[in-house]
């Protein structure tokens, strides 16, 4: 039978207290939300923004809007997600109409799916907001164009090398005539290297 003095036991109790947050330790560091950090060569924010970014500057400098009289009020409609990981579509939606919204050369009106919250507020306002304050009824901005488009992708992996292509097609359409009025198209290809591999 062992015997273990009884001094020694608040030592030996406090031993795998002092060797486990060594064992299970991490280190978090806070970063510019616009830093490029990519770790495994998938779709990320950083190519959510950018490809937002790249695709409504070439939208905004195609011949279409000069043949508008006034800026046109443009709806952003789905994103289709055609790959075979996990992508927030609504993150790059936003992004896109945020970059629509900043150009300042055309105006931006809310989705299907936002506009029923700003009805409800509006009918919310004719019972208790003061009548000078009210929202009126009636008085939305119709869209004239709506951009929509779909993400694709390919994936080509060995020896634990891979290459992620993605492809982004977004068409704009007129409303009232059906009209592509643009068609845009922006590729990313990314290579995840290991070992000998080089690019």
């Amino acid at each position: 039978m062992v015997r273990i003095a009884t001094s020694a036991l608040p030592s030996l109790l406090f031993l795998p207290l002092v060797l486990l947050p060594g064992c299970a330790s991490r280190q978090v560091t806070r970063v510019d939300p616009s830093a490029t950090v990519d770790f495994s060569g998938r779709w990320n924010d950083t190519d959510s923004r950018l490809v937002a970014e790249a695709m409504i500057d070439d939208a905004l400098a195609s011949p279409w809007l000069n043949t508008r009289n006034a800026p046109p009020a443009i709806i952003v409609g789905p994103v289709r997600n055609d790959t075979l990981e996990h992508i927030p579509t609504a993150t790059f939606v936003n992004d896109l109409q945020r970059a629509l919204a900043l150009s300042d050369r055309v105006v931006v009106v809310a989705a299907a799916d936002e506009r029923g919250a700003v009805r409800a507020e509006r009918a919310d306002q004719q019972e208790n907001a003061r009548p000078s304050t009210r929202a009126a009824f009636g008085a939305e901005t119709g869209a004239d164009l709506m951009l929509g488009g779909v993400v694709s992708a390919i994936e080509d992996s060995e020896d634990g090398n891979a290459v992620y292509y993605y492809q982004v097609d977004l068409t704009l359409t007129d409303l009232e005539t059906n009209e592509k009025v643009w068609l845009g198209q922006k590729k990313l290809k990314k290579v995840v290297a290991r070992g000998r591999y080089k690019v």
